[in-house]
């Protein structure tokens, strides 16, 4: 185990929801692309991004992308961040396990399942390059986004370290020049109403624009909690967003943004998978519909924020940029492990986090010469705290509190050296120092001080503080082909790290060595603390537009060394005859992670027959071989061989085939899209009916356009109603090498926490129908 360790704790992302919300008013950041341009764009195919941290066409850019147009969204009834992975390959973003609103995201095998502060995602999400770096309330909705970027691979260099499996951003428009309004009124399934208000004003020929947006987004829930009475999966959202423009030259652009966003959705109950050991409470027939006793603390989640961006452009050549983002985020929410009225295992929590941010950059294009240089500096803290109640009155109170401080230096240059050769090459340097506060105690009689229990102090089982500091340099380098302006065969390596740290639900006491005897303090901060993991990955591609752009593409393949892979866990266990619930951090060896990837749009019919129609077919394809070469357990032994990386199926893939249709005074849209994941594991170790076995879901939308003005729309989302799992909790004894679970001798199950056993799964949304009202001035 590591003696330096650090890692981002964040407080940032919650605010990111009301932010995608709203982003009408807000101003793109690394893009002085005009709305019109980009419309131009879209039209012929040639989408514009800025994976690079600077405006580019898709087809240029050595990094396998997938992007999607706010347009493109809005037409295919995205509800929220969630939906774009049906159509990105090897891409996976649900819903947190007992969250409404936390996100799981995977890219590449690589990602972060486990919310709890101390650990860090290994996919980076960015709101106009402002890194969010937790992800309580990340799963946003999706309104009026100029666009949203899907980066494939470690993007270490020029996004940092916690960006090793990829970046998802999104990128918000600038304010128009001229006075403008949306409102969006959506009534669907379960009783759906959002309703979404934005606009800005320039004032007077000063250069200074204003502009705001305000969001109510309600929902029933799926299902019932039949014991509280209360809605299960329903959804309760305020959101507002102000936005102050000043551009008083073409050379010089400042914007200052600030949100609010307010979750008050009812806890969000799983499904028990398993009847009652004890009692036999049997398996409810709705998977939406959950039994969980526990709501305190009040479900809520609060978060505010504000960034400042400027622009200086002294010669035509030469720009700088600094970007300043500051955030805070309160979530209180109680977890029902068991689902059950009884308390067996439940978990009230708390989680707060703090972070301001500044980065600088300085940015250089002569001739054939594209130079980005930066700074970057992070100070942030998160706190979590939560009750595990289980029966008899014993309670494990975790307390984690984590303060991180980083600083960056980064380069990306880029040189042409004809119209058909150009050369990347990039670094960053990353020094980080974390400090940990642990905190284990266990109450009999009732829960802890922190949630108004009344349990009497038995014993204080971990009272850890912990210092760490590291250093780590991450490379790229590129190399692109393109024997037309309308092809681009690239090859490229990137290195990506995620920060090591200390496990906050680590429990000391359960240290122990070889003979049996208590660990001393080295072996404690050993035990408590994991590894940076590191990723190198090296990857080829080949980019083109054909026909006219009737037919665009973009494959690639590549192979990734992933080293010391971070494992958090958490299990039940007997110490000295107690039965409690500890964290356990793994850093898994190696793994090797190959993969494929395709993605194809063509049109097959432009202006047929003088119609002004348009018919498209796009699909995506994503194939990954990821195993573990090194895994070695709690028992010393190696069981890589039987490990699998969590939440990645081995084949994602999807269809799409759209048509348009000018129709009296507007333009008929109609699509439909399919998409398939193939079977995926929730934990390192096969967890029976728990794992999701491959499955297809089926959306279609038809729009009606009336002059650009006026949009009316159905949309229909899972339209075959599937039940799929997107995530779950397992405290049963397993076989450790076959995922087996161990049953006594009257075959029934053995738990590791509380009496009735816990298999819980959460299911992914059911079929939904929208229909939507939209008006433009």
């Amino acid at each position: 185990m590591i003696r330096t360790a650090t890692s981002l704790r964040a407080a940032l992302a919650i605010g990111v929801s009301v932010a995608a919300l709203a982003a009408a008013p807000a101003a793109a950041q690394d893009s002085t692309q005009t709305q019109t341009e980009a419309e131009a764009a879209e039209n012929s195919g040639d989408i514009i991004v800025t994976a690079r941290r600077r405006a580019e066409s898709l087809r240029d850019v050595p990094i396998a992308v997938t992007a999607f147009t706010g347009a493109q969204l809005e037409a295919a009834g995205a509800i929220d961040i969630t939906d774009i992975a049906a159509t990105t390959p090897n891409v996976t973003l649900e819903v947190s396990r007992g969250t409404n609103s936390t996100l799981s995201a995977f890219i590449r095998g690589v990602g972060q399942q486990d919310p709890v502060g101390g650990f860090e995602a290994g996919v980076g999400i960015y709101l106009d390059d402002v890194y969010l770096n937790r992800p309580q309330a990340a799963v946003m909705d999706i309104y009026d986004v100029e666009r949203v970027e899907v980066l494939r691979g470690p993007q270490g260099t020029l996004y940092g370290r916690n960006t090793i499996g990829g970046a998802v951003k999104y990128v918000t428009r600038r304010l128009s020049d001229d006075p403008s309004a949306m409102a969006k009124v959506t009534y669907g399934s379960y009783n759906q109403i959002d309703g979404i208000v934005s606009g800005s004003v320039p004032l007077g020929d000063t250069g200074l624009k204003v502009g705001g947006a305000f969001a109510r987004l309600t929902r029933d829930g799926f299902g019932e909690n039949t014991t509280t009475g209360l809605e299960n999966y329903n959804k309760d959202i305020w959101a507002a967003r102000g936005t102050l423009q000043y551009e008083p030259s073409s050379s010089a652009f400042f914007r200052l943004s600030g949100d609010y966003t307010l979750d008050n959705s009812n806890p969000r109950g799983g499904h028990r998978l398993i009847p009652g050991i004890v009692s036999g409470t049997p398996v409810l027939a709705d998977v939406y519909d959950s039994r969980g006793a526990l709501v305190t603390p009040k479900q809520r989640v609060k978060a505010y924020g504000g960034s400042f961006f400027a622009e200086l452009k002294p010669a035509n050549w030469l720009t700088f940029r600094s970007i300043t983002g500051y955030r805070k985020d309160d979530t209180a929410t109680p977890i029902d492990f068991d689902a059950l009225p009884a308390v067996q295992v439940d978990v009230p929590s708390l989680y707060n986090n703090e972070q301001f941010s500044q980065e600088a950059q300085l940015l250089v294009n002569t001739g054939g010469l594209s130079l980005l240089t930066g700074l970057y500096y992070l100070d942030a803290k998160a706190r979590t705290v939560f009750d595990v109640r289980l029966p008899g009155g014993v309670t494990a109170l975790t307390f984690g509190d984590v303060k991180t401080d980083t600083v960056a230096i980064f380069g990306d240059a880029t040189y042409d050296f004809s119209p058909q050769i150009s050369v990347s090459v990039g670094g960053r340097y990353t020094w980080d120092n974390r400090k940990a506060q642990v905190l284990r105690q266990t109450f009999l009689g009732g829960g802890s001080p922190f949630f108004g229990g009344a349990g009497t102090l038995f014993a204080t089982t971990s009272d850890f503080r912990g210092d760490g500091s590291f250093s780590k340099f991450t490379p790229r380098a590129s190399v692109s082909f393109k024997p037309t302006p309308d092809h681009n065969i690239y090859a490229s390596y990137s290195k990506g790290f995620k920060g090591g740290g200390f496990d906050p639900r680590g429990q000391s006491t359960a240290c122990r060595t070889p003979a049996g005897a208590v660990c001393t303090p080295t072996q404690v901060y050993d035990f408590l603390s994991f590894d940076p993991e590191t990723v190198d990955s090296y990857e080829v591609g080949y980019k083109a537009s054909l026909f006219d752009n009737r037919l665009n593409f973009a494959l690639a393949a590549f192979h990734a060394a992933y080293k010391d892979v971070q494992v958090p866990g958490s299990i039940g266990t007997t110490i000295n005859g107690q039965q409690t619930f500890i964290g356990v951090t793994t850093n898994a060896g190696r793994a090797r992670i190959n993969g494929l990837e395709a993605e194809v749009n063509a049109t097959l019919a432009r202006d047929f027959a003088g119609t002004g129609s348009r018919v498209t077919l796009s699909g995506t394809a994503g194939y990954l071989d990821a195993k573990y070469t090194r895994f070695i357990d709690s028992r010393g032994i190696d069981v890589a061989s039987r490990r699998r990386i969590q939440n990645t199926p081995d084949l994602t893939a999807s269809g799409t085939l759209a048509a348009s249709l000018p129709v009296g005074e507007g333009t008929l849209g109609a699509s439909t899209t399919v998409s398939y994941r193939s079977d995926s594991q929730q934990f390192e170790l096969r967890t029976p009916m728990l794992d999701q076995p491959g499955y297809a879901l089926w959306d279609a939308n038809l729009t009606y356009d009336i002059n650009r003005n006026l949009t009316l729309g159905v949309h229909g989302r899972n339209l075959t109603d599937k039940r799929y799992i997107v995530s779950g909790y397992n405290f049963l004894s397993q076989n450790p090498d076959t995922g087996d679970f161990n049953r006594t001798a009257a075959g029934a199950y053995i738990p590791t926490l509380g009496t009735e056993g816990v298999l819980t799964a959460y299911y992914g949304n059911p079929r939904q129908v929208m229909f939507s009202i939209t008006a433009r001035y």
